[in-house]
């Protein structure tokens, strides 16, 4: 069984919310073999604007689910927030559930998809069609948003020149720059 942890952010979380909440996630349950050790952390925020964000994360073992929606209404909300999650894991169960058997990882599986057309066309989409080689340059942060920008890309992998380490710069949705920095340690 899912536990489900709900918070609120400027809203009380009545107990009508909670019964609407809880209802909605355990729609998910039909998709695992085993939730009896998951943890679904709800986030409800109602903002200055009336609007009303309904964030889900479901940590995994060895991936995380997430969603989040915005509508005016929270019980929107939390009908389009389970509705994307739902999408989510019918487009990756079957990559996912092949990727965990091959790693031997069988703590958390996906229940098996029974349409073999289902599962081919699900293959097909992570099909690596093209292999690039890079070789990466010593540089800062800047000049590797410089370097994105002229290439047209929406990512740039790069040396950071001051710690040696790899680091990403990527262009988020709001046209703004983010940094990813990679690490060994976890």
């Amino acid at each position: 069984m899912l536990k489900i942890n709900v918070r609120g952010e400027n809203i009380e979380v009545t107990g009508s919310i909670r019964e609407y909440v809880e209802k909605k996630l355990k729609k998910l349950e039909k998709y695992f073999e085993d939730t009896s050790s998951s943890m679904a952390h709800v986030n409800l925020k109602v903002y200055s604007d009336k609007n009303c964000k309904v964030e889900v994360t479901i940590p995994l073992p060895y991936l995380v689910l997430r969603a989040e929606e915005t509508s005016p209404d929270m019980y929107a909300s939390i009908d389009l927030v389970t509705d994307k999650l739902e999408r989510q894991i019918r487009k990756y169960k079957t990559k996912l559930n092949r990727k965990s058997r091959e790693k031997g990882f069988k703590t958390f599986e996906f229940v098996p998809t029974s349409d073999p057309k289902e599962a081919a066309a699900e293959d097909k989409k992570f099909e690596i069609v093209r292999t690039k080689s890079v070789s990466l340059k010593p540089m800062d942060a800047e000049e590797a948003i410089l370097q994105m920008d002229m290439l047209g890309h929406d990512f740039f992998i790069y040396e950071d020149a001051e710690t040696s380490g790899i680091d990403i710069v990527y262009r988020r949705r709001d046209g703004r720059y983010g940094l990813i920095e990679a690490s060994d340690e976890e």
